[in-house]
């Protein structure tokens, strides 16, 4: 198979280069969510995260008012129940079930099998005629780099309902899968949708979804309010700044990768979100990495040049 034929499936001959080039790009955008929320200790996960996407969606709705002559040809009901199923999927709900996966399975086991969405993309997302012993080296590259990143550490952090959380994270697994396979196809059944139009429906979606978590959550403890007064600002503006990079600019270019590759191309692309949330980590610790954690990263990096080359 070669890269005209890759192409031709993907979407229009000549993307390919544009697709990896966006892929990338998401990944690195998305790395950043596993460092700057590090920079406002006193606000919990689930505070940043609705952060995130309450700016996210507030981008969403003014990109539509701004251009809403393009957006309105395109808000038919089957686009907006679309949106609505995918944002609640790749987004609330995947987000929830992993919330509840962490604390009952732990980091290190959630990490290892939400890790594993590339692979799982590879197998059901090959373009027709692809062997799957053409994608074995890139696979066999990232499995091996996850079980280095997650090496004597996947029972730890759990907690009382680990059955719970382990099924948590399965489900998340699943959703997450379901979302990038269902969304690919969309976009590439319909090329007439602009891209950005779905990234902002997408936004909105998501908002609504998290909806019922806004309303349910917790407080926080009285003795962190001048740590949350004095870091307020700075909360804000990494809100927005995931809200526009990790979130909209990532959704967008993530889209844009969906409709010009093969998903097991595209899945296998996922992987550059862990390398760099890996190198921003090690440039926030001020550290060189471990000899495992470099070991995998060559991994990893390996996986992602064999999955392209596998796609050639």
């Amino acid at each position: 198979m070669n890269v005209s034929t890759v192409s031709s499936l993907a979407g229009r001959p000549g993307s390919l280069g544009a697709g990896i080039a966006a892929g990338l790009a998401a990944g690195a955008l998305w790395g950043l969510v596993f460092v700057l929320p590090r920079l406002v200790p006193a606000y919990t996960g689930m505070e940043v995260t609705v952060g995130r996407y309450l700016a996210y969606g507030a981008i969403a709705v003014a990109a539509m008012a701004w251009s809403w002559r393009t957006t309105r040809a395109h808000l038919r009901a089957r686009v907006w129940l679309a949106a609505l199923a995918l944002g609640w999927l790749g987004n609330s709900l995947y987000y929830l079930l992993v919330v509840a996966a962490v604390r009952g399975a732990g980091t290190a086991l959630t990490g290892l099998i939400i890790g594993t969405i590339p692979l799982w993309l590879l197998v059901i997302g090959r373009p027709p005629g692809l062997r799957l012993v053409r994608l074995a080296p890139g696979a066999a590259c990232t499995l091996a780099g996850l079980v280095l990143m997650h090496w004597g550490t996947t029972r730890a952090g759990a907690g009382e309902g680990f059955a719970t959380g382990l099924a948590c994270a399965v489900a998340a697994l699943a959703c997450w899968t379901a979302y990038a396979w269902l969304n690919a196809r969309w976009l590439q059944r319909h090329p007439e949708l602009p891209n950005a139009v779905w990234t902002n429906l997408l936004g909105v979606a998501t908002v609504l979804g998290l909806l019922p978590v806004v309303a349910w959550m917790p407080g926080h403890p009285a003795d962190t309010e001048l740590l949350r007064a004095a870091q307020w600002p700075l909360f804000l503006a990494i809100s927005l700044a995931m809200g526009l990079g990790a979130s909209w600019l990532a959704t967008w270019l993530w889209n844009l990768a969906s409709q010009r590759l093969p998903t097991s191309l595209a899945g296998q692309l996922i992987v550059s979100e862990t390398l760099f949330a890996l190198a921003y980590g090690f440039a926030y610790e001020q550290r060189w990495p471990t000899g495992l954690e470099l070991a995998a990263a060559a991994l990893f990096t390996l996986g992602i040049v064999a999955a392209i080359r596998g796609h050639r």
